[in-house]
């Protein structure tokens, strides 16, 4: 059982996944007096059920500063703020069937080089060199970023939890907010419930980092944050036969299907975002789905087939209007910031949002300009056109 939440706290974090980790750590470190509330347990909610993807192959420039930047502190985790997180450099490798993506993917290129990140376009024989389980009859080129790579989500999440904790921060679990001072357009108090009792919270500033439920908490604060949760679901293999487990194999994702695997342990995670699910926060397993699987499998790495499925889950992103993270600082009540709605690469750039909430708390210029994430592109009819999503 968690301790009971303070009095007061000079900044209240809500959500105790990657994001809102990463933000009580930088802060906590920075010297701010920090509370987390989670309503479960630390990385309960999308975290724990996140891919494991880390990269900065995206095609708008934000997104590629904020995956470069989360790469390089990932790699320095175990020093700071501590922590193993299993991270492995197995590169991200896009399949292209058609002369229109590698000319989208080509300009991705350009952007991945103007700001430093190493990427370039393959032929189809590389492509399958890098991606060995894969089949590229149909295949025309790749993009291959071969610093990307995977990492262990709930690792993640304690690291920065371990790190917000020895700089200070409180963490409180199994705790929700359920209420908010908002009198005269500035933030006075939150309301957190745990273990039975409401607790009022003198704050502040507030930074919204809940995930999926981050329009409810929004709502609380008195305002509206477009956030809805969408299920994706995983499977995961043994040891596919006749497959080494020392042959090097890429994270790879066709480009045109969002279909997706990597090596897991001795066997392979896969996935591909359903267009026919609905939104909600429902996480049962669907029979569809595996058959959904399996097609894309059949013809994409048929290999797979072969193995035996030893687990899965679903978990939820949390998706925006425009399928991109709305990040920033709220006008209209002081000081409230939000760092939400990344519609599946939440955890990849969790490291570096810590940083850029960081310096929005106490007002610094932030190393990474996010002014195009913020919540009022959606008032102005303002769509991000991140393509490279899965």
């Amino acid at each position: 059982m968690s301790t009971a939440p303070p009095e007061r706290a000079e900044v209240v974090v809500v959500g105790g996944g990657v994001v809102g980790c990463s933000v009580a750590f930088h802060l906590a470190e920075a010297g701010a007096d920090v509370l987390l509330v989670e309503r479960d347990s630390l990385g309960s909610g999308s975290s724990s059920k996140a891919a494991g993807g880390v990269r900065a192959c995206f095609s708008d420039p934000v997104n590629v500063a904020l995956g470069k930047r989360s790469l390089t502190l990932l790699r320095d985790i175990d020093a700071r703020p501590g922590g193993q997180v299993d991270l492995h450099t197995c590169g991200y490798l896009f399949l292209l069937t058609t002369a229109e993506q590698m000319d989208e993917f080509g300009h991705a290129v350009d952007v991945h080089r103007s700001l430093g990140v190493r990427s370039s376009l393959v032929d189809a024989a590389e492509a399958a060199r890098l991606s060995p389980l894969a089949q590229v009859d149909d295949v025309v080129g790749g993009c291959w970023s071969p610093d990307d790579g995977t990492c262990t989500p709930e690792a993640v999440v304690q690291a920065y939890a371990g790190g917000a904790r020895r700089a200070g921060a409180r963490i409180v679990t199994a705790a929700e907010v359920v209420g908010a001072d908002t009198t005269g357009a500035e933030v006075r108090s939150v309301t957190v419930r745990h273990d039975g009792a409401d607790h009022v919270v003198a704050t502040g500033t507030v930074v919204v980092a809940a995930g999926a439920w981050s329009e409810s908490v929004g709502d609380l604060l008195g305002f509206e944050l477009p956030v809805r949760p969408l299920k994706r679901e995983i499977v995961v293999t043994g040891p596919v036969p006749g497959f080494a487990p020392d042959v090097p194999q890429a994270f790879t994702i066709d480009a045109a299907t969002t279909f997706y695997f990597h090596r897991e342990g001795p066997g392979i995670l896969a996935g591909w975002s359903d267009p026919t699910t609905e939104f909600g926060f429902d996480l049962s397993r669907d029979p569809s789905y595996l058959e959904g699987i399996v097609a894309q499998a059949e013809r994409r790495a048929p290999r797979l087939l072969d193995a035996d499925v030893v687990g899965g889950w679903a978990g939820l992103y949390e998706v925006s209007p425009d399928h991109d993270g709305i990040v920033g600082e709220l006008g209209s009540v002081s000081r409230v910031l939000y760092a939400t709605g990344f519609s599946g690469h939440g955890f990849l750039q969790g490291p570096a949002l810590g940083e850029v909430l960081r310096d929005m708390v106490l007002r610094r210029e932030p190393s990474i300009d996010v002014t195009a994430l913020s919540l009022d592109r959606f008032g102005l009819g303002v769509r991000r056109d991140e393509r490279h999503l899965v």
